[in-house]
Formats: C-alpha cells, sequence, structure tokens
C-alpha cells in the first residue's frame, strides 16, 4: 500500500482549538441490539457486572436479586477512552431510571471521591460535573454492587468547554511507518522479563502463541512485527494463534474480584496474541501525542486497547478503548495524552468474547506516532484568581540566560498592585496548554522570599509552586545544581507568626467491629478452621467471604486546603481510647480519596491519655493532599477512640491549616460500605460534638451502628464494647 505520509520530519499544520464545547465521549444505548455490543472501558467489568447487565427496549440495563460481597465486586466501565486532563473540570451527562430510589456509585476519570448518581423512579436527565485530578484513567467506573433491582441508562455523554489555544504543528517521529523495510537479521525480540534487545526504531511489535516461544516457560517472546505482502503492499501482520492448551490455574486463587478453582482458564490466555505500535521514546505524564494507522482484521471482532511501557510493560486501559476491527481497511486518527512512561499501544487482539480459542489474522499499515513542535527553554505562568489572573500558557514568559547555566524570570510588573502573583508554573515547553502542563517542574520544599536560599526541583506533570505572598517575584534556575531561588521585589508583606490555638472539640471515633472470615483459605484451596482466640486482631484473614479493611472505621484531619510537596507543617493532639488499638496513617485529597502512604506513621492509642506531635514535610508522592486518614480498623473488634486539642499548622506558625473553632476539619467513618461525612453533622445522629475533656459517651448504638433509645432490647454497642441489653 502506498505511504500516505513522508518519513521526513514532514511539518503539518493544525489549527488551534477554538473556544466552546468538547464532547470527549458519548455512547447511545438505543443503537445497540443486545448486550454483545456493550462496549466497556478500562479493565473492562467484572463477572459479576457482565452478569446483570444488557440491552432492554434501548437502555442499558441493570438487574440484581442480590447484593454482591463486598459491594464493589459488581464495577464496569460503561463509557471512556478519553484523554484526561488534570485540572479540567468535566461534565458527565445522563439519562436514568430506577426502580426505586437510591444512589449508585460512580468514579469518574480523575475524580476523586466518588459521586453518585441519584436515582429515582422517574427518567431524569441530568448531570455530574467535576474536576478531573489525576490524568491516569479516562474511564468512568460505576460500582452497583449494594443495589438490589433494576435501572435503566438512555446515554451517557462527557464534555468539557475549552478555551482558544494557538496553532501547534506536528512532526512524525516514527520510521517504517509503511513497513517497506525489513528488519535486521535477527529479528529484534524482548524478553518479558528483562526488557532485553528493545531497539526503538521498531515502530511495530507483536506476540502470538506459539510463535518464538522462550524456553523457560514456552510463552510467546515479543518480537518486531512480522512484515509481508496483501495484495501487493507492505504491511504489519499478527497472526494469532488458538492458546492450545489453554492456560490453567494450578490452585485456588482470587484474581481482581473473581475466584478461580483448580482447572480453570486464565485470564491471561486473552494477551497471550498482541500487537504494538511503539515510540522512539517515552513520553511524560500529559503530554500529546497525534497516532494514526489503517488496520483490518480476517472477520470482524472487537479488540481492547492499553497504554504500556516497552511492549508487555502495562501501564493502564489507555486512551483509545475498544476498536471494532472488520475485513476491509478502515483509517483511526486521534489525539491523545500519554501516560508517564508511556512507550507503546498494545492491542490485545483476541481479548474479547474469548477469542482466543481460535485462530485470526490482524494487519496494520501506515502507521504515524506524531508530536508536537514545541518551543524548548524555561517557560513561567502565573496566577493569582482575586486580582483576576488566570494562567495564560500561550503567553507564558520565556526565561533568559543570566549567566552559564543560571536562568531568571520575572512574574508581575512593579509599580502596578492588579498585577501581583501568589501561585506559578515553570515548563520545560511551550506551545500548547497540556504540552506545557505536562512538561512542569516541581519544587521539593516550600518557597521562602530569600534569594539566598535555594530549592531543588523535580520534573512533573500538572506542578504548581505556590509563592509565600501575592507579590512581584523573580525566579531564577540553575540548570547545573536542579536548584531554583525566589526573590519578591515587592508585594504584600511577608506572613508573620499568627496565635494557634487547639481545636476545643473532642472527636469520637464510634469504631465498629470488623467483619472478618475466622476460616483460612490455604494456597492449596483447602480450608483450615481457625478459632477467633488464635487469631484476636484479625490480622491473618483472607478467603471466601473476606469482608474486613483496615479503613472499614476512620478518620480524617482535614486542612483547608491543598498542601504542596514540600510543605512543612506540624501536627499534634492528644488521644485515648477505650481498648489498645494501632491505627495506621495515609495522606488523602477528600476524605476517602487515597493519595499516598508516607503519612505521620503509626499511632498507638491506649486507655491512658497520650499526647502526639510530628513535624510532617509533604512527601512529593502526596502533593495535592488535603487530608490525613487515620485507619481505626487495624484491630477487629469494636473501639471508642477519642482525639482532641488538635492542631495543625505551618511550620513557621504563619498559618492554621484547620479550623480553630468549628468542626469543619474533622470527618469520621464508622463501619464498612460508610461513606465519610463531617462530624456532628451526620443526619442520622449517631456522633454529636462533645466539649473538650468529655471523654466519655452515653450514646448507644445497635450493630449497624445507628444510634437507639434506651428502651432498646438486644445486643448494643456502649463506649465501643458489645453489652446484651435485655
Amino acid at each position: 500500500m502506498k505511504k500516505l505520509f513522508t518519513l521526513l520530519a514532514l511539518l503539518t499544520c493544525f489549527l488551534g482549538a477554538k473556544a466552546g464545547t468538547v464532547v470527549d465521549a458519548e455512547v447511545d444505548f438505543s443503537q445497540m441490539a443486545d448486550g454483545s455490543e456493550i462496549k466497556f472501558y478500562g479493565w473492562g467489568a467484572s463477572e459479576s457486572a457482565r452478569a446483570r447487565l444488557s440491552i432492554v427496549n434501548g437502555c442499558l440495563h441493570f438487574e440484581s436479586s442480590e447484593a454482591t460481597d463486598p459491594s464493589w465486586d459488581c464495577q464496569f466501565h460503561p463509557i471512556g477512552g478519553v484523554s484526561a486532563e488534570a485540572d479540567q473540570t468535566y461534565i458527565l451527562h445522563f439519562k436514568i431510571k430506577g426502580d426505586h430510589e437510591g444512589n449508585v456509585s460512580m468514579l469518574g476519570f480523575g475524580q476523586t471521591p466518588y459521586g453518585q448518581f441519584a436515582i429515582t423512579t422517574d427518567w431524569v436527565e441530568g448531570t455530574v460535573e467535576y474536576l478531573c485530578t489525576d490524568a491516569s484513567s479516562g474511564n468512568i467506573l460505576m460500582q452497583c454492587g449494594d443495589w438490589v433491582g433494576t435501572w435503566d441508562i438512555a446515554y451517557l455523554k462527557i464534555t468539557h468547554e475549552e478555551a482558544d489555544e494557538r496553532p501547534v504543528q506536528w512532526q512524525s517521529i516514527v520510521t517504517n511507518s509503511g513497513a517497506d523495510t525489513a528488519w535486521p537479521d535477527p529479528v529484534p525480540t524482548i524478553l518479558s522479563e528483562t526488557g532485553e534487545t528493545w531497539d526503538a526504531s521498531v515502530v511495530a511489535w507483536g506476540k502470538e502463541w506459539g510463535y518464538m516461544p522462550k524456553e523457560a516457560d514456552g510463552l510467546p517472546t515479543i518480537h518486531a512485527a512480522i512484515i509481508e505482502e496483501d495484495n501487493g503492499n507492505k504491511v504489519f501482520a499478527c497472526h494469532a494463534k488458538a492458546v492450545e492448551p489453554p492456560l490453567t490455574f494450578e490452585v485456588e486463587t482470587e484474581q481482581w474480584g473473581t475466584t478461580y478453582h483448580v482447572g480453570d482458564e486464565k485470564p491471561d490466555n486473552t494477551w497471550q496474541n498482541q500487537f504494538w505500535i511503539g515510540f522512539p521514546r517515552a513520553m511524560k505524564s500529559g503530554e500529546q501525542i497525534k497516532v494514526s494507522f489503517k488496520y483490518k482484521a480476517s472477520e470482524n471482532v472487537s479488540v481492547s486497547t492499553q497504554s504500556h511501557g516497552k511492549p508487555g510493560d502495562y501501564i493502564s486501559g489507555g486512551s483509545i478503548g475498544n476498536m471494532s476491527f472488520t475485513t476491509e481497511w478502515q483509517e483511526f486518527e486521534k489525539t491523545i495524552s500519554c501516560d508517564e512512561g508511556m512507550q507503546s499501544i498494545a492491542f490485545n487482539v483476541t481479548g474479547e468474547n474469548n477469542n482466543w480459542k481460535k485462530d485470526m489474522d490482524f494487519y496494520f499499515d501506515d502507521i504515524v506516532v506524531s508530536e508536537m513542535v514545541l518551543e524548548h527553554g524555561y517557560f513561567v505562568a502565573a496566577t493569582n484568581p482575586e486580582n483576576g489572573i488566570e494562567y495564560n500558557f500561550d503567553s507564558a514568559t520565556k526565561f533568559v540566560e543570566a549567566d552559564e547555566n543560571m536562568f531568571t524570570a520575572t512574574v508581575g510588573t512593579e509599580g502596578k498592585q492588579d498585577s501581583w502573583v501568589n501561585e506559578i508554573m515553570i515548563s520545560t515547553v511551550c506551545g500548547n496548554t497540556k504540552a506545557f502542563k505536562s512538561a512542569t517542574l516541581k519544587v521539593t520544599e516550600a518557597v521562602k522570599n530569600d534569594p539566598d536560599t535555594w530549592i531543588s526541583y523535580t520534573t512533573g506533570s500538572n506542578a504548581k509552586i505556590k509563592l509565600p505572598v501575592a507579590g512581584v517575584w523573580r525566579i531564577i534556575i540553575a540548570t547545573e545544581y536542579e536548584q531554583m531561588s525566589f526573590e519578591k521585589l515587592e508585594g504584600e508583606p511577608d506572613k508573620e507568626a499568627v496565635e494557634i490555638v487547639a481545636n476545643p472539640n473532642t472527636v469520637i471515633v464510634n469504631g465498629q467491629e470488623r467483619q472478618d472470615l475466622v476460616d483460612n483459605r490455604n494456597q492449596d484451596g483447602t480450608i483450615t478452621v481457625r478459632e477467633e482466640a488464635d487469631d484476636p486482631a484479625g490480622e491473618n484473614v483472607g478467603g471466601e467471604g473476606h469482608e474486613g479493611q483496615t479503613w472499614d472505621n476512620q478518620f480524617f484531619i482535614v486542612a483547608n486546603r491543598t498542601l504542596a510537596a514540600g510543605e512543612e507543617t506540624v501536627i499534634s493532639f492528644k488521644y485515648k481510647s477505650t481498648v489498645a488499638a494501632k491505627t495506621t496513617t495515609q495522606n488523602h485529597v477528600a476524605p476517602g480519596a487515597y493519595k499516598d502512604w508516607n503519612s505521620i506513621g503509626d499511632v498507638n492509642f491506649t486507655t491512658d491519655e497520650q499526647e502526639f506531635e510530628k513535624t510532617f514535610t509533604i512527601p512529593e508522592a502526596a502533593d495535592g493532599m488535603q487530608s490525613i486518614a487515620f485507619n481505626m480498623a487495624e484491630i477487629k473488634e469494636a473501639c471508642t477512640y477519642y482525639v482532641y486539642d488538635i492542631i495543625w499548622k505551618l511550620a513557621d506558625g504563619t498559618e492554621s491549616l484547620i479550623d480553630m473553632e468549628g468542626t469543619t476539619s474533622f470527618y469520621v467513618k464508622e463501619g464498612a460500605g460508610t461513606t465519610p461525612y463531617q462530624y456532628g453533622t451526620d443526619p442520622s445522629g449517631i456522633n454529636s460534638v462533645v466539649a473538650k475533656g468529655n471523654a466519655s459517651s452515653t450514646a448507644t448504638y445497635n450493630l449497624a451502628g445507628q444510634r437507639i433509645s434506651k428502651e432498646y432490647k438486644g445486643i448494643v454497642v456502649k463506649d465501643g464494647k458489645k453489652v446484651m441489653v435485655k
């Protein structure tokens, strides 16, 4: 086939994006004849979800006669394949109706925490708006395990509003796009364990069952794609073979929420035949590339795609989604945002409907991967919402070379207070908003107004640098040492220490007993009956029926703003509990939206009052966090926790990070399947605000965690302990 694109660095003009509404993804279920046409994105759908979904009267129909255990065992991605952009606000449009009123959990791409579909018995056309905080996922996830009954969705659509952007150009970064050049002899291969013999000049890779098996385990080796002729034209081919004999489990095990027995076929069968489009280098997080190719197969078939590092190195579900192959050549073109380290796109050519059980042929041609033609250097964009200054990446200020390996730039204009800024982003490229954000520099500690103080920096996507106060700032980058310094030329006065007092409220968390299995499932699938007395802490739980998680009970201290990596803070509090109990801690964004494990360490509660204080510097992996989570179900038994005299402040004493009076900074979760709520505001009345020092509670609860009257008879929970009331 004649190549449609030159292999030279051909520059093609791409018109700048115009302001308006962009439709990112759309699915109309009325266009589907039956359940076989339902497309799933990301990693697809759990077995229990597939069993409950169908197409009925032109709608995605969900029907369940019993809840799944756990509830998140039933989950699926009904729409996606979107190149999500961090800091972008997206809108999910839907039309839905149920047989009763209730909520279904929904997680938008990059969204934290979970949102909700509010289902009623009438058709509702609604929207969910959310901010993308993580560009690594471009799919919507729904969890429906706790819904008993039916619901129907007529359509789903994802949109966002886009501003004008200046035009950009593209250039191809791959060679041999038309399969016209033979691969070196021997054919380059990749050994999956080591990644050896990687050849960046190979644009197409393949893996077929039985082709070039490795001696160690007989599985196929990834190799430069087969090149052959199709009607006189050279094309890339992947001759997928039936996986025979199929790979099966040798022991009973659980994988992705599904229990497999000895002899069951492995999901691994679905990716023993694969095809990859490879790039000559690893991409940055959020970096945009344009991908185009032609494709066909020996029969009509749906193929899932993924993002990989080097071929075989899985990263995520990717931004392309499922593709429908036919026996005729089709053309594909899409601009996608890459995952960090992404270096190939994988096509699971036999991954749908057990197609790995038969032979099929797949063909690709005219593969072109293009990158933006960008200006390289150091560029800074700035913002100050209070002054009405928004980020303008098209007109970012370029750093100028002040000395060897030293670059400087100034943001804001001296003598103009309305130009003062308080936050910046520094990038190594300019020419497109997404490109700018994907190549930013982030500091490893808080910025100080001192030109003699040098702060280390690293690379990262979408990194914002908070300035101590609004003003005109000079920034110097010392590239040789990867450090920056900051000097305020004019602006608001530097912050001074303020009076910070402990919050006067005592937070009481009524930790419910963790629901754990008392029998232990062994590696060979047999069951060993284990008495609770042998494992009082419930540490060795597992197997079928396992429900308990260390985060079933939680306490959250929530800052009044997001915190940047490197900010130095101090946290202190007093604490006690009704029984000895260790709690682990994590960094979250919103309560329940996990960010990073490296928090303030374990906190060991006892029945005696203790005091905790720690200087906590926000780690790089927790950049953008806003809350510290205490996992209060590390022990199995019920326990009441008391936390009071809480202080969380900047280490220099210039800012309290929490409300020093009310409870807006405190959230609790009590029991599996419950949702974190602001302490003292839960509508069920389980908790109420208690004055400092009142470290006891006369409230009584049933086993569901609901507050009850003194006339209630049966097993109750009082002060974290079970009591029989007759």
